[in-house]
């Protein structure tokens, strides 16, 4: 195993867990691929804000990391007039938790996007000054106008594009519907920004529409959440820029090779969320494909890999599979490899040995069936197909149960009577919050992460 070591970027290690034997004319191979970095620190290894200057920023040098901070300024903001005066707060606080060094700027959204501090197309750089200074002229944000949330995303990328640090991060906070932009508008904003930066997104009160904020943070390779109270922004808020300030290495790629004759079925995160990768993959040279997973501080990942193999017979044994972490390397050089794993393929006559599913495996199927029946469910809900519904929330609460996403079945319990959790029996709750609901359908794709893991 490889590992990358640098002063004050995390170590990455790849382990493998599969069950690699295969039955004669077995052609599927699953494996979970655990991807852990250490050594960067809940708070990248420096200081917060309060705290004294990071050793690792001197006034004066450039930054090393990039946050632009997008508040919904649309009129609805102001229904109750307590919704924006709990964004300003949640945005200073956001900035009090900014490190010293790091460039940010902040951007008013409605149906057009604008500067609120620096201004003049620049980044400021935090420190006692810019901050007091950032708070001072959020006063200046009262609500009034549309949403175009894309004409946010084109601006934070532009204001992003002007530093040249390895750590871009949007915060982009909205209460109401993209309703004054078309959803290609907002979709071409995405791909323009997609890989540029992430971005965490967030939706408060009950009026905005769930798949549009999913969908800015799956494109984007952040998360999504939302806040029914607008009391709670403020520690939010400051819960992602410590997430954001913790980043160490950015646009770390997991890179698949497969031999001549394998074929790639799937690809996908699966803790600590569901996210489908397959589709993004980028060719790296011959039979190699690199997959984006975005920025890394200390934490672990799990990702789900299935690829198909060519029939061999009993005995046999190939490589399936080669995953490794690459780094690109800022001097525009090879990518650097950060480590990898292997998943291989064996075949057996032994039934017991082929039959066997990996408990990982087995684990992250049933996690990503969650979030899929949890969608679907909700789905037939708003349609009307209430039978429909039933089953599919049924089978989430089943799953949910199983599995000991404790989480996830709190959430199911506030839409659903459950009458036996391990049958999946249920009924559908007559009245729903509709807080309760949007809850549910923007955390589905949480996951738990599988206990006592053994290889």
């Amino acid at each position: 195993m490889a590992n990358f070591s640098k002063s004050n970027v995390p170590q990455f290690s790849v382990d493998v867990y599969q069950n690699e034997y295969l039955p004669e004319g077995g052609r599927e191979v699953n494996a979970i691929v655990t991807v852990t970095s250490t050594g960067g620190g809940t708070s990248g290894g420096v200081p917060l804000a309060g705290a004294s200057v990071s050793p690792s920023y001197i006034p004066g040098q450039a930054p090393t990391a990039a946050v632009v901070i997008m508040v919904d300024c649309s009129g609805s903001m102001d229904y109750p007039p307590t919704k924006m005066r709990n964004a300003r707060d949640a945005t200073a606080a956001a900035i009090d938790t900014l490190r010293d060094g790091v460039a940010f700027a902040v951007v008013a959204g409605t149906h057009v996007a604008n500067e609120v501090y620096p201004g003049g197309g620049r980044l400021a750089t935090a420190g006692a000054r810019t901050r007091a200074e950032a708070k001072e002229a959020l006063r200046k944000l009262s609500a009034g106008g549309g949403t175009a949330i894309g004409t946010w995303l084109t601006l934070a990328d532009r204001l992003l594009a002007s530093a040249d640090v390895p750590i871009r991060h949007g915060i982009l906070l909205t209460d109401g519907r993209n309703e004054h932009e078309t959803p290609e508008d907002l979709r071409a904003a995405l791909d323009a920004c997609a890989g540029r930066f992430t971005c965490d997104a967030r939706g408060v009160g009950t009026d905005w529409e769930v798949k549009e904020v999913t969908g800015i943070a799956s494109a984007l390779l952040g998360t999504a959440d939302i806040v029914a109270d607008p009391a709670g922004l403020a520690a939010d808020f400051t819960r992602m820029m410590e997430n954001a300030m913790g980043k160490e290495v950015a646009d770390v790629s997991l890179r698949l090779w497969t031999p001549v004759g394998v074929e790639i079925v799937f690809v996908k995160q699966v803790a600590p969320t569901v996210e489908e990768l397959t589709d993004r993959r980028t060719e790296a040279g011959p039979r190699a494909g690199d997959y984006p997973t975005g920025s890394w501080g200390d934490e672990s990942r799990d990702y789900h890999v299935c690829v198909r193999v060519p029939e061999a017979g009993i005995g046999q044994e190939m490589l399936a599979a080669r995953v490794s972490l690459i780094l690109p390397d800022p001097a525009g050089g090879a990518p650097q490899p950060l480590s990898q794993g292997l998943v291989r393929a064996v075949w057996t006559d032994d039934m017991a040995a082929s039959t066997s599913i990996n408990p990982q495996v087995a684990h992250y199927t049933g996690q990503a069936e969650l979030a899929q029946v949890i969608q679907q469910g909700l789905d037939a809900r708003k349609s009307g197909d209430f039978d429909g519904a039933t089953a599919k929330l049924g089978r989430a609460v089943q799953l949910a149960a199983a599995s000991g996403n404790a989480d996830t079945a709190k959430l199911l319990s506030k839409v659903v009577d459950v009458v036996d959790a391990a049958t999946g029996t249920v009924r559908l709750k007559a009245k729903v919050a509709e807080a309760d609901e949007m809850t549910l359908e923007t955390r589905s794709t949480k996951t738990v992460r599988v206990k006592n893991v053994r290889k």
